[in-house]
């Protein structure tokens, strides 16, 4: 059970004298000033899953309020879920109600399912109130490139590999439960695949002195998907539980071409001497949204290259997401 605002828990909101309490405080204001934001965030946190009776999950107003603070401290859930448990401004901010200290996992839950239209189109209306104020007239802009790093880890084609086979072995393991009967030959090959990947990284000399270990990996690779295969018809013809169903085969379809990818392009790359374009490339399986950004000669990035269009006053207007880092063209 969710409400969309937060019954106030205090006469008092405390903040601090210092100049980041205050910008709190003002930012706060003018969320009470629109709280239509309220409601689009609550369209967003209505699922299947959330039902009239049980315990109350935060507020949309407190989700909104969270997400926001994530964003203007630069930092993780895991701190997060910190300054709102230690730091007066930031519970007073957030609109928490008296001793609650939501988890990283409840705070990493409810803010990604706000979505980036949602997020959108808060901008577009803090925007249009900068406009109407006076604030800023956007007659003179600036605009600025830089790079939006990914949270993964270096990509190389043994890592991806070694992602591929644990991710598939846990999937096949909830097939096993959704479906409670096993009736294909499963070995499980996480830790042969572990091995391999780490033995590739502490091999010293060249790609070519690897070859053995990485047609070992992909073999292993390539049973677990043939493995994966097996678990996603035992889903479709014995799982019961509708919901249940769906969610996992909404992963299968999610993970299987990505899967495909990375033994298609390490089969190209070692095997077949190719050199495998970047656009043709995937970096995660988990952020299969990644490009790869090579800034002249310095390091290689990877996330995605974005500009910013930001007014005479530094209020950001506009944001455009490049795809992978094109040249730019007179």
């Amino acid at each position: 059970m969710r409400k969309t605002r937060t019954v106030q828990a205090s006469i008092f909101e405390n903040y601090a004298d210092h100049e980041t309490g205050q910008e709190f405080k003002a930012i706060s204001r003018f969320l009470d000033e629109h709280p239509e934001f309220c409601d689009w965030v609550e369209l967003d946190l209505r699922t299947e899953d959330v039902f009239d009776t049980g315990r109350q999950g935060l507020t949309s107003e407190t989700v909104l309020r969270c997400g926001l603070l994530k964003q203007l401290r630069q930092v993780s859930y895991k701190s997060l879920a910190f300054d709102l448990e230690d730091s007066a401004s930031c519970i007073a901010f957030a609109r928490l109600p008296y001793g609650h200290s939501p988890s990283k996992s409840a705070l990493q839950h409810t803010i990604s399912q706000i979505k980036p239209e949602t997020w959108e189109r808060i901008h577009q209306c803090t925007v249009d109130v900068a406009k109407e104020e006076k604030i800023e007239l956007a007659k003179t802009i600036r605009i600025d490139s830089t790079v939006c790093d990914s949270d993964v880890h270096e990509p190389t084609d043994s890592s991806l590999l070694w992602d591929c086979v644990r991710v598939m072995v846990r999937l096949i393991l909830e097939a096993v439960k959704l479906s409670g009967v096993l009736k294909f030959k499963y070995h499980n090959h996480t830790r042969v695949a572990k091995k391999r990947a780490y033995k590739i990284i502490n091999t010293k000399g060249m790609e070519e002195d690897k070859v053995d270990l990485y047609a070992d990996l992909l073999q292993v690779t390539s049973a677990t998907l043939t493995y994966f295969h097996h678990a996603h018809e035992e889903v479709i013809n014995n799982c019961t539980d509708e919901k249940k169903r769906a969610r996992w085969l909404a992963k299968y379809e999610r993970f299987k071409p990505l899967i495909q990818k990375v033994i298609d392009q390490t089969q190209r790359r070692l095997f077949l001497d190719e050199k495998v374009p970047a656009g043709e490339k995937i970096f995660s399986i988990f952020e299969d949204h990644t490009d790869i950004i090579i800034k002249g000669d310095r390091k290689i990035q990877y996330g995605h290259k974005i500009n910013l269009t930001s007014g005479k006053s530094g209020f950001i207007l506009d944001i455009a997401i490049e795809e992978g880092n094109p040249t730019d063209i007179d």
